[in-house]
């Protein structure tokens, strides 16, 4: 096993064993809610989380992916200050970014809120779970602890937030058993998330970093091409909305709470059965950018080639388990209103299993530069989605929202191929010039 896929197997491990324990507690506190609040009401607090977290996504920077794209060399090189330039910069890009959106979000909620679906009874929750969203910042240390390698310490974050979940969702059932106690308790695991990552970046001594460091503006010049960069991983993540949070609205909009309820539910579990992808991707990332940084693009060729085996046959393995334990999970989570989600869930599964697959080739065109060109891609597929969804409407409801979102994942996957396969063909063309 080469040197690049040692670490990705490493950095994968740490993640897996936190995600495994905590995709079965995900399991379990969303269990809590649809069983205490209903179809309709689950499909109400559903549709408010994914606004906020729509919004979040929409103004937020994917400021880990600058840190690691550009902070890995000043690693290697010991350049402490350039590295603290740039860690501040991240951090004061994320700080702005939140406070714009916390006002957006708060003329959006308070003038439009009941256009939205947001009920009066429910705007202050809503209003405090999405500040909470938003200005819990973690995107800049979560960039220094994969950037130095301590994935570790990651996991031991992100552990935080399904865990007061888990609490937070027994206590609601206590205290308040109602769509605004529930966001309370969401909004009090994105808080303590926040808490625990930046507690770890002081513990590591890497909060040093944002005690130090220039303008803004010089973090720029010394960077060609980071605005662009930062704008267009931006892009990717809002884009990437398109198959998550937008489909779920989607149904909202279109056929009401109750049926938005099944989508999530739905949704929530093939993305549990499928959050293989989202982790193998973050575990890469680093090593590519290395692996590329250090003129090893011809070695990146054969690493994509193996990920992409053993993902396609992972994918294959996920969705038979789907296909055979859905239902019966489905009921035993929300219970007989939710098993009508069944056909959902094996279109989400689908596209789910099509992410896992093709996992490797987005931070492989990420950290070669070709960010604006993933932009395009997740726009034509975004493009896709809404024309499919659309279209299928009258006829097939709610399930045609979620057949739009395999179309989403099949012209993703198709477009990336193109790209990746070019990419690592033309690098070789010109390693193999004299």
């Amino acid at each position: 096993m080469s040197g690049g896929v040692r670490a990705i197997a490493r950095n994968l491990s740490w993640m897996l064993a936190s995600r495994g324990v905590l995709a079965v507690l995900s399991l379990v506190y969303i269990a809590i809610v649809t069983r205490t609040l209903g179809v309709s009401n689950f499909g109400r607090f559903a549709l408010i989380v994914g606004a906020s977290q729509a919004l979040a996504t929409l103004v937020g920077f994917q400021t880990w992916q600058i840190i690691v794209q550009y902070g890995t060399a000043y690693v290697h090189s010991g350049d402490e200050a350039r590295l603290s330039k740039l860690v501040r910069a991240c951090g004061l890009l994320d700080l702005g970014s939140a406070v714009a959106g916390t006002l957006l979000a708060a003329v959006i909620i308070y003038n439009w809120g009941e256009a939205l679906g947001v009920r009066e009874v429910h705007a202050r929750a809503t209003m405090l779970f999405t500040v909470a969203q938003l200005l819990s910042i973690r995107s800049t240390p979560l960039g220094v602890l994969r950037m130095r390698d301590r994935f570790s310490l990651a996991a031991l974050a992100d552990s935080v937030t399904p865990l007061v979940r888990l609490v937070g969702a027994a206590l609601a059932v206590v205290i308040k058993p109602t769509v605004s106690g529930f966001l309370v308790a969401w909004a009090l695991a994105e808080v303590l998330t926040a808490a625990a990552y930046w507690v770890l970046l002081a513990r590591t001594g890497d909060l040093q970093l944002l005690k130090r460091g220039g303008s803004l503006k010089g973090v720029i010049r010394e960077h060609p091409g980071i605005v662009r960069f930062a704008l267009s991983t931006n892009a990717n993540s809002t884009l990437g909305l398109s198959s998550k949070q937008v489909p779920l609205l989607l149904v909202g909009g279109i056929a009401g709470t109750a049926s938005a309820g099944a989508f999530r539910l739905a949704l929530q579990l093939a993305q549990a059965l499928t959050k293989f992808s989202q982790l193998l991707a973050r575990a890469a990332f680093p090593e590519i950018v290395r692996a590329v940084g250090t003129g090893g693009m011809h070695r990146v060729g054969g690493l994509i080639g193996r990920s992409f085996l053993m993902t396609s046959i992972i994918a294959a393995v996920v969705f038979v388990i789907i296909v055979v334990a859905g239902k019966p999970v489905l009921t035993l989570m929300g219970g007989s209103a939710f098993a009508r989600g069944y056909p959902i869930l094996i279109w989400l599964a689908a596209a789910g299993c099509i992410d896992l697959m093709i996992v490797g080739f987005e931070p492989l065109l990420l950290a070669a530069n070709r960010s604006g060109l993933t932009f395009v891609v997740r726009l034509i597929a975004a493009a896709v989605l809404f024309a499919v969804a659309f279209l299928l409407d009258d006829r097939y409801g709610v399930i045609g929202v979620a057949i739009a979102v395999v179309a989403n994942s099949l012209v993703i996957a198709l477009l990336l191929g193109i790209a990746t396969m070019r990419l690592l063909r033309v690098q070789t063309h010109k390693r193999q010039r004299p």
